[in-house]
Order: C-alpha cells, then sequence, then structure tokens
C-alpha cells in the first residue's frame, strides 16, 4: 500500500502521472485513515508488526487482544505500536463462548486504559462490551453475519458494522449468506456506517463493495500475505 494511488501512463517522449486521491467516505472521516480498508481481527497474525504496517500505509492495523497471551502483554504491545506509528489503529477483543472463558473484563478495561480509540469485537452478543466501551469514548466496530444482527448492534449504537459474508474467512457466515446478497440488504436496511467482510482482496473488489453501499472493506486473508504477518 501507498498513501496514494497512484496511475502512470506512458506516452512515447513523456511520462504522466496521475495521482488518485484518498478515497473518503463515512469509515474515512470517523476513523482518520486514508483508505477505506481495515484490517479484521485475526488471532495469531493480528501482532504489532502486522498492526504497524497496516496502519503506516494509511489503513487500520488491528491488534488481536487473544495474540497477546496476557493483559500484560497486551499492554506492552499497545505501547510498543504507539512507538512505532502515530497513525490510528485499533485493538479486537474475540467473546468467543467458553467453558474457561479468557479474561475478557481485563482485556477490555486495559484496553480503555491504555487509550485506544477504536475496538473491534466479535464472536457473541457485544451487548456488555459495546456499553462499556462506549461509556469511556471509543469507537466500536462489530463483525455481524446477518442484517437482523447487524440491526441490533446499530440498536446498541455500534459505530461501525462489518457485514461478514459466507465468504469471510475464520468467520463464516452462520446462514451460508454470501456477500452480495448482504451488501445490498444492508444498504436498504442500516443507517450505520457498514463495511464487506469477504472474498476483498484488491481494488476491483473494494470498489464493487462501495457501489453495493459499504463504507469501506474489511481485509483479513489478503494480510496474510505479507511479509510482516508472522
Amino acid at each position: 500500500f501507498s498513501n496514494t494511488l497512484q496511475l502512470a501512463q506512458t506516452k512515447t517522449k513523456t511520462h504522466a502521472r496521475f495521482i488518485m486521491a484518498p478515497f473518503k467516505t463515512r469509515l474515512t472521516e470517523m476513523l482518520g485513515i486514508e483508505h477505506p480498508i481495515v484490517c479484521g481481527g485475526m488471532t495469531g497474525v493480528g501482532t504489532v508488526d502486522l498492526t504497524v504496517a497496516i496502519s503506516e500505509a494509511g489503513c487500520l492495523g488491528m491488534l488481536t487482544a487473544l495474540t497477546c497471551g496476557s493483559v500484560e502483554q497486551m499492554k506492552k504491545d499497545i505501547a510498543e505500536i504507539r512507538r512505532r506509528t502515530s497513525k490510528p489503529f485499533g485493538v479486537n477483543l474475540t467473546i468467543l463462548p467458553a467453558i474457561q472463558p479468557p479474561d475478557y473484563e481485563g482485556y477490555a478495561q486495559a484496553i480503555i486504559d491504555s487509550g485506544v480509540k477504536i475496538v473491534e469485537t466479535a464472536g457473541n452478543n457485544p451487548k456488555k462490551w459495546v456499553s462499556m466501551f462506549k461509556s469511556a469514548g471509543l469507537i466500536s466496530i462489530h463483525k455481524c453475519v446477518t442484517i437482523r444482527h447487524a440491526l441490533s448492534a446499530q440498536r446498541m449504537g455500534v459505530d461501525v458494522i462489518s457485514i461478514d459474508g459466507f465468504e469471510c474467512a475464520g468467520h463464516p457466515g452462520e446462514d451460508d449468506i454470501g456477500g452480495l446478497v448482504l451488501l445490498a440488504k444492508a444498504a436498504k436496511k442500516l443507517d450505520t456506517c457498514f463495511i464487506a467482510s469477504g472474498g476483498i482482496g484488491d481494488g476491483k473488489q473494494l470498489t464493487a463493495a462501495l457501489a453495493l453501499g459499504a463504507d469501506g472493506v474489511n481485509l483479513g486473508t489478503r494480510f496474510c500475505v505479507t511479509k510482516e504477518c508472522p
């Protein structure tokens, strides 16, 4: 990624360069990023190095809390990200149900105490966490796999809804609904800013998502092929 999108056209004796300014959407304006691209939370690979690289490229890097292994290590990782970039980044907190769940409360409070401005939740009903984060002034992103879940998240006050189609790796749509269907419906039903997630890997697909009404895209697998990914 670069800070601008460039299209170079070569002529016989001259070189003309056309520079297209970064997109402006509700997402870029809200998050303070240059390109409407969010790195979806990926447990195991959402490290400091990947987060910094994506944020430095003008997108939203996303540290995954559970990748850190402990609340204390997450605090250190957040501090390290701040040392290496001044650009916006977020922290993902995946709240999957478990017999012996991680210290979700501890992670959530540490995210707030560390001064993180953007948080992404996924895996379960986020009502408790959205309320906690919004009370502290954070911008909340939540992944939804159906329109009814998205409408519920909207009522909770989620700021950005990630519409995850069946193509989305790691968080497949439980109702097996493809992104084309979900995004078109989301544009009709939602007032909240929403982004497309699943099966997006290049600029043409980003453009398609915007044409369908999304305010940006959420990439995961595409970032896994970068040198910064562990």
